[in-house]
């Protein structure tokens, strides 16, 4: 029998979900972020950079403009009114001190009870597909970044004060997930989030692009209804604390 996931935990109102570009969250778990928002919980996006690098058909300084843009527009259709981008170079984040401190500055400003990140891990899908060096670069200083965040002498100068308030990490797109979310409620919406990407889709597909982030979305939802009760879901490898 496949192992059956657990549902996420509930006991918790604000959530940070620090991811490197823009698109990772839609990829990942907009439709979770829906059905949070929908029941009143709060979720604030900070993005590591603008994703300039990732249109090959456009220029950064035209690219991160029109993917910021696409960014706003894809969290408001699942709920999220705040996004704050960092600044940091598309394609080229290194893992380290800095970028520790972003990412725990970014949660004392926020004051989160639930952290999300995207898969860290050397591999996608099963060992099948390398992962970008961005995404591996911000998803483990998240990680790191949480307890840092908590204490006041590691990073002192942040502008706002410590934060020891995180209860769980979520990781969406982990290969090793352990809890889900029914994203009954929230998958067309998901869907809608997804397809705000349209020029970072149609660079990147010659599919209709609603095609494109139906099949995707739903399919993946789908796929791991099996190990949630038959419903359609998003899944993360949780950390409590």
């Amino acid at each position: 029998m496949t192992d059956q996931l657990e549902p996420m935990p509930e006991d918790w109102r604000r959530a940070l979900a620090i991811v490197a570009h823009p698109d990772d969250l839609e990829y990942g778990c907009a439709s979770a972020v829906a059905v949070w928002t929908a029941a009143g919980r709060e979720v604030t996006y900070v993005l590591a950079t603008r994703g300039e690098a990732g249109i090959d058909t456009m220029e950064p300084a035209k690219a991160g403009p029109v993917r910021e843009r696409e960014q706003r527009a894809s969290a408001a259709v699942a709920g999220v009114t705040e996004v704050e981008f960092l600044d940091h170079q598309d394609g080229v984040i290194e893992y380290g001190v800095a970028m520790r401190r972003d990412m725990a500055a970014a949660i004392r400003r926020h004051r989160p009870e639930l952290v999300i990140t995207l898969n860290y891990d050397d591999t996608w899908a099963g060992g099948t597909h390398w992962n970008t060096p961005d995404h591996r670069a911000v998803g483990r200083a998240v990680m790191d970044a949480v307890a840092d965040a908590g204490n006041r002498w590691i990073f002192p100068d942040t502008e706002a004060e410590p934060w020891n308030g995180v209860r769980y990490i979520a990781v969406a797109g982990s290969d090793s997930p352990t809890h889900a979310v029914d994203v009954t409620t929230g998958l067309e919406r998901g869907v809608r989030s997804l397809l705000e990407h349209r020029a970072y889709i149609e660079a990147l597909t010659g599919e209709d692009p609603e095609t494109y982030v139906r099949t995707f979305v739903e399919g993946i939802a789908r796929d791991q209804a099996v190990r949630f009760g038959g419903r359609p879901a998003v899944t993360f490898r949780l950390f409590s604390r």
